[in-house]
Formats: structure tokens, C-alpha cells, sequence
């Protein structure tokens, strides 16, 4: 048995275990059949009913305080433990924007049309004021390790739960398991965009097995082990570096289409608004469908309430720890409600779907071509090359700013197991030295995305079930540390 084979029955065998997880309890019938409730799964009631519960408990936080996140973000900071408040949301902005801000946009609207996007758009406005409560959490519970801060998910869940050493461990290394098999998938993202680059330079085509993809393979490699290496605060300099750079290059290059597809705003906007109720027949027209795969895909992209970004919220020093949460909270917005938005309004506008001789059932599956198939049908032939330059260029640095914060947070989480030197190190080598190189293996072997992707949406909602009912507990620590703030006139 070839290892391709080997892997992909791995794949074949956790995808229904995923299903189940994502779907329960729409899995039976009788529950399905109940009306409007049985249109959502446990997971979707979960994170749209707490956010819905976190904002009118604290009176749409995620609205009052916006301009607040943005003027600390503004402010001079310097600090001798830890990281600034924009180092922080810089870091969590790199594991937030990420290949999903492309590819599970374009996922969503393939599979439950444009409607999808409106539930996204419901998911991260509900999930701002979730990710309020766990940042805040992460503050409030940080420990100072060194010259570092280090908190999170593991953090607040040991001491939430009678500081239990034991739920700190279970805790922590689930999230190790979270971020170890989520990177496979973000090698295979930097791989197909950094191939196609090395295709718009030379013009040609490049096999997986050809010694191109060996040097990009070994380059990812080496340059994720020497960044990672340095400790938290040498990622956030990688971070602070790139997440800028990528996010407005894409922005710019997406105005500058939407500029020149103006004529077709008016539809965009229907399309989004109808279809998220009655989707066409070609997305098969349930409700349903739509906000499934919006709010599954908006979880991937913002990751609110899955406790994934928790680690840079504890990292940051900040003056208070409601601070952190008002970054968090403006971070879900810029992931989901800017460059999600805008990934959508290109696919949408393309409206591929509806060009005569066009077969969109045969290019459904493949998610990044079809992004591709219509950054080509909205730019000017003589700017099409450069255009997919650059998105694919952007596209590869969401995904390797994806991977250096997922490492750092990997360490972060392994400090709660233990703190030894040498274990840490250990934790870092595995990361970069075993599990990179697996992402790069099954590249060579010619493993699919989508196998791949599912351990990605198996873990993420693993991370769902267990972060959730910690979020809740907590609640209460981050609702007293809001009043708090208010209480010693820090707001204006």
C-alpha cells in the first residue's frame, strides 16, 4: 500500500467522525424535523447562542467599545515583559487571516451560495462580543513566565475548574493536537501558492515532484524552524511584519476589481440577502445549507469561540485586561467582515455560476481554481497575469503567518504541561522538524486539499465543545472586569 493510500484512508475514515461532530443532532430525523430549531446543529446553536448571549448581557459590547479597540491599538506602548497591544493583535491576526479568508469563503458560497456569506457576516458579529469574553479571560488569568506572558485557553480552563492540573494538561494538549494537524493544510496552502508564483515568473507548469517544490519545501522548513526558534516575541516581529504587508496588498487589489465591477454591486448584495433564506437549486435551495456552511467557514476563518487565539490575547501587556478583549473583538472584524467580505464580493460578483458554457459542478470541488476562474473573469486581460501574482503571493503568506502563530501558540500551551527548557524545545522541533515536513510529504505524495482539510475541521470543532463551556463559567470574570473598567473612567 503506496503511502498516498495510507494516508487517505486515515482521511476516509475520520471524515464521518467529523460529520457527526459538525452535524449532531440533525443526524436524526425527528430532530430535524422540528421546526426552525432543527435547522441548527448543537455546535451552531452553541456559538451564535452564546455571542447572542454575551452581547445582550453586555450590551453589544462589540458595538460601544469599537472606536475604543481602535485608539488603543493607536497608542505608543512600550513594554519589558511581554508583547504591545498591536504586536498582540497582529499575532492573532496572522492565525486569523489565513488561507481561509480565501479558500472557506469560496468553499461557503460553492456549497450554500452567496447566503452563506450574510452568515457569516451573523456569525463574527455574535462571535466579536464571544471573543470579548475569552481575551479577556486569557488576561485576567495570564502568568508570567520570564520575560513573557503566557495564557489561554489552558490557563483560564485549570483555574476556572478548581485549578485543576489535570484539566490544564487535557487542555493544552488538545490544542497541540488542534494545531499540529491544522498545519499539514497550511503547507499544502504556501505550496500551491508558492508554485503557482514560480508559473506566473517562468511560465511553466510545475509537478508536485519536480525540484522547484524540494526547495520550497525545504526553504518553509527552514525558515519557520530559525523564526520559531526565537521565542514568542521574534514571531511577533515576523508577524507584525507580514500581517500588514499581505492584508493590504489583497485589500487594494480587491477595491481596485470591485472599482472596475461596479455595475455589479447591486447584485452582490441581493444574492447575499436572498440566498441566505432561499438559496438557488444549484446550492440546493434549503436555508439550512447556507447558514451551515457560513457560520462552519466563519469559525475556520475568525475563530471565535473556539479558544484558538487565545494565547496573544495572554501574551499582551496591557493596562487592563478588558483591553485585550476590545482588540480581540475589532481582530474577528477585520478577518470576517473585511477580508472575508471581499474574497466573497469577488466570487460573488464573478457569478460564475451563471455564465453560459461555464461547468461549475466540475470546478466546484476545487475551491482556490474557482477563486482563480474569477479573479480572470473581472480583471483586465492585461492585468490578469500580475493580479494572480500577487493574490497568490498573499495567499502563501496567510498561510506561513498561519503556521508561525500556531507554533508559537503551540509553545505557549505546552508551558502549561511544563515549563522545562528542553521539553519546550522538544514541543518546537515536533512542530517544525516532524509535522511540517508531513504537510510536505503528503504535497510530494499527492494527497487533495480537501482530505487534508478535514482533521482541520474535525479539530476545530473538537476545540468548540471544549472551549465553549469554559467561556460560559468564565463569563462572570469578564462581565465584573468590564464593569470594572468603567467603574475607574478608562472609557471616554
Amino acid at each position: 500500500m503506496s503511502y498516498l493510500s495510507r494516508v487517505n484512508d486515515v482521511f476516509s475514515f475520520l471524515n464521518p467522525i467529523t460529520d457527526v461532530l459538525w452535524e449532531f443532532p440533525r443526524n436524526f430525523e425527528f430532530y430535524k424535523n422540528i421546526p426552525i430549531i432543527g435547522e441548527f446543529s448543537l455546535a451552531i446553536l452553541l456559538l451564535i447562542g452564546c455571542g447572542l448571549y454575551f452581547t445582550l448581557k453586555l450590551n453589544f459590547v462589540q458595538i460601544r467599545y469599537f472606536k475604543r479597540s481602535v485608539d488603543i491599538l493607536k497608542r505608543k506602548n512600550e513594554t519589558k515583559i511581554g508583547i504591545s497591544p498591536m504586536a498582540s493583535f497582529l499575532l492573532s491576526s496572522a492565525t486569523r487571516i489565513g488561507p481561509g479568508n480565501i479558500m472557506g469563503v469560496t468553499g461557503a458560497v460553492l456549497a450554500g451560495g452567496p447566503g452563506a456569506l450574510f452568515w457569516m457576516w451573523v456569525s463574527a458579529f455574535f462571535g466579536m462580543a464571544t471573543c470579548f469574553v475569552e481575551a479577556t479571560l486569557s488576561q485576567i488569568f495570564k502568568e508570567k513566565n520570564g520575560e513573557d506572558y503566557v495564557g489561554g485557553i489552558a490557563y483560564y480552563g485549570r483555574r476556572l475548574l478548581n485549578n485543576s492540573k489535570v484539566v490544564g494538561f487535557v487542555i493544552a494538549v488538545a490544542y497541540i493536537f488542534y494545531a499540529l494537524f491544522t498545519l499539514p493544510s497550511q503547507v499544502f496552502h504556501m505550496f500551491t501558492a508558492f508554485g503557482s508564483v514560480a508559473s506566473q515568473i517562468t511560465g511553466s507548469v510545475y509537478a508536485r515532484t519536480d525540484t522547484l517544490y524540494i526547495v520550497i519545501g525545504l526553504t518553509i522548513i527552514l525558515v519557520t524552524t530559525v523564526i520559531i526558534f526565537g521565542g514568542i516575541r521574534r514571531v511577533a516581529l515576523a508577524t507584525d511584519f507580514i500581517v500588514p504587508i499581505m492584508a493590504v496588498t489583497y485589500f487594494i487589489i480587491a477595491l481596485f476589481l470591485i472599482a472596475l465591477n461596479l455595475d455589479k454591486v447591486p447584485y452582490f448584495f441581493t444574492a447575499v440577502f436572498a440566498g441566505a433564506f432561499s438559496p438557488e437549486a444549484i446550492f440546493g435551495g434549503a436555508m439550512g445549507i447556507a447558514l451551515q456552511q457560513g457560520i462552519k467557514r466563519g469559525l475556520m476563518s475568525n475563530e471565535a469561540g473556539q479558544g484558538t487565539v487565545t494565547m496573544a490575547a495572554a501574551a499582551a501587556d496591557a493596562k487592563h485586561p478588558v483591553e485585550q478583549g476590545f482588540i480581540q473583538s475589532f481582530g474577528v472584524f477585520v478577518d470576517t467582515f473585511v477580508i472575508c467580505t471581499i474574497s466573497g464580493f469577488l466570487v460573488i460578483i464573478a457569478n460564475l455560476w451563471s455564465l453560459d458554457g461555464f461547468d461549475f459542478m466540475a470546478l466546484r470541488s476545487d475551491k482556490l481554481g474557482y477563486f482563480i476562474t474569477s479573479l480572470k473573469v473581472l480583471s483586465p486581460t492585461m492585468l490578469e497575469k500580475p493580479i494572480q501574482f500577487l493574490v497568490a503571493l498573499c495567499y502563501g503568506m496567510f498561510a506561513f503567518s498561519t503556521i508561525l502563530g500556531m507554533i508559537a501558540f503551540i509553545e505557549v500551551s505546552a508551558t502549561e504541561i511544563s515549563r522545562n527548557k528542553v521539553f519546550l524545545n522538544i514541543m518546537k522541533l515536533i512542530s517544525s522538524l516532524v509535522f511540517i515536513p508531513f504537510g510536505v510529504a503528503c504535497v510530494w505524495s499527492g494527497a487533495e486539499l480537501d482530505n487534508i482539510w478535514i482533521i482541520s475541521d474535525l479539530t476545530n470543532i473538537v476545540m468548540v465543545y471544549i472551549n465553549v463551556p469554559l467561556i460560559i463559567i468564565g463569563f462572570k470574570y469578564s462581565k465584573i472586569a468590564l464593569k470594572d473598567y468603567k467603574e475607574k473612567g478608562e472609557l471616554i
